[in-house]
């Protein structure tokens, strides 16, 4: 008896280190990126929402993407995307637009919101008003970010994160 017991508690501690490597290296290999559906105060009382979310582009350098409502005053409110590299990593190449790639290889154009002035170099603001409505809702794209030096940096923005985008300009004012 004392035998199968041994034998039964050797089984279970090699299937528990099997469980608990397999669950390791998964998890090591998933990239989550999340959005995240923010308030703001616009004014007093009057509270605003954002879609904010760090990605990682092909060099794994992080980028804060922003997605905003630029105009609440006017009828048509105006859809910003913010990105923002860490400064002194990367700079920005001003006036040159953003080109979104979709899944089925659709190439969609944001013109540059900083065209003349840009707070920082390592920032870039474009607007997808007109180009939000071209993408698909539940699809992951791909950001073309224009840089100073060299091809453009890609962003992989995940499929959750375009769901989001979607969601904060149809059900939030």
């Amino acid at each position: 008896m004392c035998r199968k017991k041994q034998k039964f508690q050797q089984y279970f501690w090699r299937c528990a280190l099997i469980g608990f490597l397999t669950l390791t290296v998964c998890g090591w290999s998933v990239e989550e990126a999340h959005a995240l559906l923010r308030q703001h105060h616009d004014s007093p009382g009057v509270l605003r929402y954002h879609s904010q979310v760090s990605i990682k582009d092909e060099n794994g350098y992080a980028w804060q993407v922003l997605l905003f409502k630029q105009n609440y005053k006017s009828a048509v409110k105006d859809l910003r995307l913010r990105l923002v590299a860490f400064p002194g990593v990367v700079e920005l190449a001003h006036p040159q637009p953003l080109l979104i790639e979709t899944v089925e290889g659709k190439l969609l154009t944001a013109s540059d919101a900083y065209a003349l002035t840009a707070p920082a170099p390592n920032v870039g603001e474009y607007e997808l008003t007109d180009v939000l409505a071209k993408l698909p809702t539940t699809d992951a794209l791909k950001l073309y970010v224009p840089v100073s030096f060299g091809k453009p940096l890609v962003l992989n923005i995940p499929n959750t994160v375009v769901t989001e985008w979607q969601w904060l300009v149809t059900e939030i004012d």
